[in-house]
């Protein structure tokens, strides 16, 4: 009984270390960004996708609501801070709808199986990553009216590096599958 409650607790706590790790390169991914107005361009796509690959769906899913938790109670974790303003205020800004297209992009993305083919690989990621877009650019017409040109602002120019990273990814799926494996 000692035993089991011991291996629970490592579990429990290797589950929360992974969780911390994730937030901490999902900060580093939002650090490295390209300007756009009105949504910075960074590499957080990639690592949402990396992390529900790697993580799974549960785990990627905690390791998100716990990046969006920092960032909302006031820790400079998301893009622009604190530059631009932290917590609930910079949360409920242009980028809201993107940040909680991730929880949607992370678990989507965990739920898959990655062992057949480059293509239905490549296509599982795109799906995954529209949520992100979605809610992305709902959020920003709510925001700033749906008579502005929400697609041209919030995807357009964006698409062509996100294709990149899903393709990236693609390729990289047999060493993240490794991953995977280890942090079981």
């Amino acid at each position: 009984m000692e035993a089991t409650k011991k291996i629970e607790l490592n579990k429990v706590a290797k589950i929360i270390l992974i969780a911390l790790l994730g937030t901490l390169l999902l900060t580093l991914s939002a650090k490295i960004k390209i300007p756009f107005y009105p949504v910075p361009m960074t590499m957080q796509t990639f690592v949402v996708l990396f992390l529900g690959i790697t993580l799974g769906s549960k785990i990627g899913f905690l390791t998100v609501s716990l990046y969006l938790f920092e960032g909302i109670f006031g820790l400079p974790v998301f893009a622009g801070t604190p530059e631009k303003g932290m917590g609930l205020i910079y949360f409920t800004g242009p980028t809201m709808g993107y940040l909680i297209g991730f929880l949607f992009a992370v678990y989507t993305a965990g739920s898959f199986n990655y062992e057949k083919g480059k293509i239905n690989i490549f296509l599982k990621l795109l799906f995954s990553v529209s949520f992100i877009y979605f809610f992305g650019m709902i959020w920003l017409a709510i925001l700033i009216g749906w008579e502005k040109p929400i697609f041209e602002l919030g995807a357009q120019s964006f698409l062509l590096a996100e294709l990149f990273k899903i393709l990236l990814l693609s390729f990289l799926i047999p060493y993240l599958l490794r991953i995977k494996k280890l942090l079981r």
